[in-house]
């Protein structure tokens, strides 16, 4: 689970949780209260406020911490293309950004296994604010029906062909 999901867990559960929660992100972050109250634009009293019991947390500052870690972590909406493949092809792509006119835009690895674990990926990809998707073709036709954002499907025209090759020459061995 994210750090920016931790977050919103705990606030639903309860303040101390909350304050348990944002305690972590900070220290994963390597960020001090006045860090993230520059970084949120929240004042730093009210960050002390919420972490020393003394003030529950607004919607209005979960918010803007939860948009600060988001940046921080190159999540921001609009800021990522989703990768939805297996980990054997995520150890294969170097790329982990592409340039869209004077626009460079993240690529953020979602490996899954099945197609279950594919579907389940897009659906949190769109959620963490993907402008796209590239899965495989097996998944692609049901992603298509249940996101709003666009899908491009890999299609391995090369290594189709060197797989058939593969089982053929295992057939005669």
């Amino acid at each position: 689970m994210d750090r920016t999901r931790n977050i919103l867990a705990a606030a639903v559960d309860s303040d101390a949780k909350f304050r348990e929660a944002l305690g972590e992100v900070l220290e994963g972050l390597g960020w001090t209260i006045q860090d993230l109250a520059r970084k949120a634009g929240v004042s730093p009293s009210t960050l002390y406020k919420i972490t020393n019991e003394q003030r529950s947390p607004s919607m209005e500052v979960i918010r803007k911490i939860i948009k600060a870690i988001r940046e921080a972590e190159g999540l921001t909406a609009g800021s990522f293309i989703a990768l939805i493949v297996t980990r054997r092809v995520l150890d294969e792509v170097v790329e982990r950004s592409v340039q869209i006119g004077n626009e460079t835009v993240k690529i953020r690895e979602y490996p899954a296994s099945t197609v279950e674990d594919a579907i389940v990926s897009a659906i949190r990809a769109e959620r963490d604010g993907a402008v796209a998707v590239v899965c495989a073709p097996i998944v692609s036709p049901t992603i298509e029906r249940i996101l709003d954002i666009p899908i491009a499907t890999i299609v391995p025209r090369d290594s189709v062909t060197e797989a058939i090759k593969l089982a053929a020459r295992k057939t005669k061995a």
